[in-house]
Formats: C-alpha cells, sequence, structure tokens
C-alpha cells in the first residue's frame, strides 16, 4: 500500500493577496504598498525612454545638417581657390583689372581713330570707344566685353589705315618715276638741241619738198613739236637704216623703214606693219622719243655707234 506523499500545490497554497484578505476594503486595498504600481513604473520608464531617444535623433539631425553646410562652405572655398577673408580684396583686384584694360585700350583706339583720318572708316571704332567711355559706371565683367569689342574694331580699322598707306606709297612712287622720266627726256632733249646749235651746219638737211613716206613723216614730227632740223636728222637716219623701203629686211630680223628688231614689234602701232608706211613711221618716233628724245639725238647715236 502506497502512501501518497504531500506535494505543493496551488489549491493548498494561501493566497495572501490583498484582493483575497479577508476584512479589507476595496479602498484600503488599493492605499496597501505595492498595490499595482510596479506595470505604472514600467509605463512610465518606456516614455521616458522614448523621449530620450527621440531627443537623441533630433540632436543627431541637426549636428549632420550643420556638418553638410560645412562641407558645402569648403568644397565653395576650395572650387573658387578664395577664401571668406579674400573676397573683399580679389573684387578691389576684378576693378582694378578693368580700369586698366579700359583706360590702355581707350587709349590705344583713340590713336587709331587719329590715324583713320582720311584714310579708312572708324565709326564703329568710335562707337565702341564712347560705350567704353563709361567705364567707371559699368561692372567689370562689362568693361571687358567692351574693350574686347572695341580691340577688334581698332584691329580692323589698322588694317584698312595699312592698306590705305600702301595704295598712296604706290601712287607716290609712280608719281616719281614719271616725273624722273619727264625730266631725263627733257634733260635728253635740251642736250640734243645744245648739240644743234653747237654743230650748226653740220646737221643734215630734209628735202623741202618731201613726198611719199617723207611726207608723212615730216607732218608726225610737226604733230610731236619738232621742226625742220629733227626732220632732216630723221631722213638722214632712215636713208641709211632702210633707204625709207617699206619693205626693207636685215638678216639680223629687222624690217622696214625704222628697222624694227624685230619687225614684229611694230605690231604695236597697227596690224598692217608690213606693209604700210604710216605704221611703221609712227612706231619709228615713238621709239626714238622713248629712247633719245628727239631725231638728231638718235642720228647722233648712229654717227658715233653705227646703230641706233
Amino acid at each position: 500500500m502506497k502512501v501518497m506523499q504531500n506535494q505543493p500545490s496551488s489549491l493548498n497554497t494561501p493566497d495572501n493577496s490583498p484582493e483575497n484578505e479577508p476584512g479589507l476594503s476595496r479602498r484600503a486595498r488599493r492605499a496597501r504598498p505595492g498595490w499595482r504600481r510596479g506595470p505604472v513604473i514600467a509605463a512610465g520608464a518606456v516614455v521616458a525612454v522614448g523621449a530620450l531617444v527621440g531627443s537623441g535623433f533630433m540632436l543627431q539631425s541637426a549636428v549632420a545638417a550643420q556638418n553638410e553646410r560645412v562641407a558645402a562652405t569648403a568644397e565653395l572655398s576650395a572650387a573658387t581657390d578664395l577664401k571668406v577673408e579674400q573676397l573683399g580684396s580679389h573684387s578691389n583686384i576684378l576693378e582694378a583689372r578693368a580700369v586698366k584694360t579700359a583706360t590702355d585700350t581707350l587709349s590705344g583706339a583713340k590713336d587709331t581713330i587719329s590715324a583713320a583720318k582720311g584714310k579708312a572708316d572708324a565709326a564703329e571704332l568710335a562707337s565702341s570707344v564712347a560705350a567704353l567711355d563709361d567705364y567707371r559706371l559699368l561692372a567689370p565683367e562689362r568693361v571687358f566685353e567692351l574693350a574686347d569689342a572695341t580691340a577688334a574694331h581698332a584691329a580692323e580699322v589698322k588694317q584698312a589705315i595699312a592698306k590705305a598707306d600702301k595704295i598712296a606709297a604706290e601712287k607716290k612712287a609712280a608719281a616719281e618715276a614719271a616725273a624722273r622720266a619727264a625730266a631725263e627726256k627733257a634733260a635728253a632733249e635740251e642736250a640734243a638741241a645744245a648739240e644743234a646749235e653747237s654743230s650748226g651746219g653740220s646737221r643734215p638737211s630734209g628735202p623741202a619738198n618731201p613726198s611719199g613716206a617723207q611726207a608723212i613723216a615730216r607732218d608726225m614730227l610737226a604733230a610731236r613739236g619738232w621742226g625742220d632740223d629733227q626732220f632732216g636728222c630723221l631722213v638722214a637716219l632712215w636713208d641709211r637704216e632702210s633707204g625709207w623701203n617699206v619693205y626693207a629686211s636685215n638678216p639680223s630680223g629687222a624690217y622696214g623703214i625704222p628697222q624694227a628688231l624685230p619687225g614684229s614689234k611694230m605690231g604695236s602701232a597697227g596690224a598692217d606693219w608690213e606693209t604700210n608706211p604710216a605704221t611703221q613711221i609712227a612706231w619709228g618716233l615713238g621709239y626714238i622719243a622713248d629712247r633719245y628724245g628727239t631725231p638728231c639725238g638718235a642720228w647722233d647715236q648712229s654717227e658715233s655707234a653705227g646703230w641706233y
């Protein structure tokens, strides 16, 4: 026969909770220490921890935002390579550069406008100068823009001036060359006239009543202002060269009354140079005038050298 041992049991454990204490009212039981205080304390702790966590999160966000602003400022400073305290001096330097650029550009542009008078159109350059003259009232960026435009217009005007100067120099050189040629011709004519006067009756004389080609030649000499003395020299000269034969030719290639070498040179006086005495005489008188000044000058050359 088994003996049952006493086992702890909830049925047999005395309940000492306030609710089960006989003789106590509900108010008294609630007033006793420890009644349901544990759950209240736990709830308060949860709220306090939540508030602390929230405050910490907000503080952390504010610090992160501040750090981002500091980083952005540092990045901007590095990009511009300027420190905050340098920004004011940078502005002053920029303005000083603008003033110097404007004054230098204006000085050169005004000199160019003066040089362009009578040579080139400087209207656009003058307009740019007028705009840049107000540089002290303008922002540096605008000053640099106007200075660039003024410099570009000045370069165009300088090119036009150089072109005008070149044309003027060429005209001057041509005029001087023509004057020298005229002076040399006049000197040759004077020398020939002096030689004619000194030689007196040694000059050949022409026929009083020429005919044919010689008559044509005398009329052409008169048209050039040459008299009978020059006609006598011409008659003697071309008597020696060709006998006044329109078809006279030479093995060297010389041809016609003036013995042009080659004969085709006379084509400059007319296409009929091979057969027309007037064409040959016109070319021959032009050659003599350019080379010797007068027929007597050509005659003197022929006398001394055997050719003219």
